[in-house]
């Protein structure tokens, strides 16, 4: 009964609707055929404005026509969104010889020179208005959450850049974090009571060791805020397998997708009928940096480490579909594109680079989170 006369309803707004309309149309129609009549191309314009108007004032009465309205604004937010994550990597860098350094003062051929980096100056990165967050900003947005960083000497310098973000000009405490941070195999935590933030880093050089945490987590229904993943270098050292390394890239792809809160059984930001409520994870992965053969420290890393086997390495990435832009969960914190663009004056041993790289990779992130949870500085 309800809907036969919500029916009725219906197509009665619809009738006074499109009589509306008429009048809205015939009515200027009319005296601008009148008036107009020489100037056809005013004459027509006048028809065209007309009629956007009348498509303006009926699309409430069609549903369908509203809801296509709707979606087609939704993919165009949408898309826009993941062109800024694809392009959240594209960093210039100006790197310089400094000018008051003299020969001997410096720790490595590194410290010679000045490295500034910035996103490429191109439309569709000036379109997502990336920024430099400031100690701030950066605290602003981590406020709260509980941050994971696992790795190897790699993802331990991104935890050290990102941990320098948040406390800033406290030198003191940095010193003390530095410390700690570089145990060597160690796992490291800290409480940055300012901001409650919580960061984890954990010592994890290979791919399996993801895969057992991510379980754990699972196990114990307790996940991170933001999670950093990244491993490769030692299982490319001591295993120099790319197969091998594919197969653990794909059962962890398998673990994160069955395990996290984000998998299609959950949805992307809570819990089906009868689950809890879970907050999805923000994943990334690190890459790999480039490695300079000539510049690392050890015959074994030189003869292992090639060029051939680290891109086998990197296609073994690629086909493992870890990634976002390969549909996997994790959003790249291209490491390689950051080394290879800096260059061999930004590394002393060909493998692990200047502190201003791993400061890019940790404002991707950052500018990715602000994308990823719809904010805005």
């Amino acid at each position: 009964m309800l809907f036969a006369i919500s029916t009725e309803m219906m197509i009665g707004a619809v009738q006074l609707g499109v009589v509306a309309a008429c009048i809205v149309l015939l009515v200027p129609m009319a005296m601008a055929g009148w008036h107009l009549s020489r100037n056809k191309m005013l004459f027509f314009s006048g028809v065209l404005f007309i009629s956007l108007a009348v498509c303006v004032h009926l699309t409430p009465y069609f549903p369908a026509v509203s809801d296509l309205v709707t979606s087609v604004s939704s993919i165009v937010v949408f898309d826009h969104r993941v062109s800024c994550i694809n392009s959240v990597n594209e960093i210039v860098w100006d790197v310089k010889p400094k000018i008051h350094v003299q020969i001997g003062d410096a720790n490595s051929s590194s410290d010679y020179y000045d490295k500034n980096w910035d996103w490429a100056k191109t439309s569709k990165v000036s379109a997502c208005d990336f920024q430099k967050l400031s100690k701030s900003d950066a605290s602003d947005l981590l406020n709260g959450s509980w941050v994971v960083v696992s790795g190897d000497s790699q993802a331990r310098l991104v935890a050290l850049s990102l941990l320098n973000l948040v406390l800033g000009s406290d030198s003191t405490r940095m010193e003390s974090v530095r410390c700690d941070l570089f145990k060597r195999h160690s796992d490291y935590n800290i409480f940055v009571d300012e901001i409650g933030m919580k960061l984890d880093f954990i010592w994890a050089p290979y791919v399996t060791n993801f895969t057992s945490l991510i379980r754990e987590y699972k196990r114990k229904k307790s996940y991170p805020d933001v999670m950093v993943m990244g491993a490769g270098l030692w299982h490319m050292l001591h295993f120099t397998n790319a197969s091998d390394y594919n197969d653990d890239l794909r059962i962890l792809r398998n673990s994160v997708v069955s395990f996290l809160p984000f998998s299609s059984d959950l949805g992307t930001n809570g819990p089906v009928t009868g689950s809890e409520s879970i907050r999805s994870p923000h994943l990334f992965w690190l890459g790999m940096p480039v490695l300079i053969n000539s510049m690392l420290n050890t015959q074994e890393k030189r003869e292992k480490m090639g060029d051939a086997m680290w891109h086998a390495y990197d296609r073994a990435l690629g086909y493992s579909r870890l990634l976002r832009q390969t549909g996997g969960p994790l959003v790249l914190l291209d490491i390689e594109s950051l080394t290879w663009n800096c260059g061999p004056r930004c590394t002393a041993d060909g493998m692990h680079y200047d502190v201003a790289v791993y400061e890019a990779a940790v404002h991707v992130m950052l500018n990715t989170l602000l994308i990823e949870s719809h904010q805005k500085l």
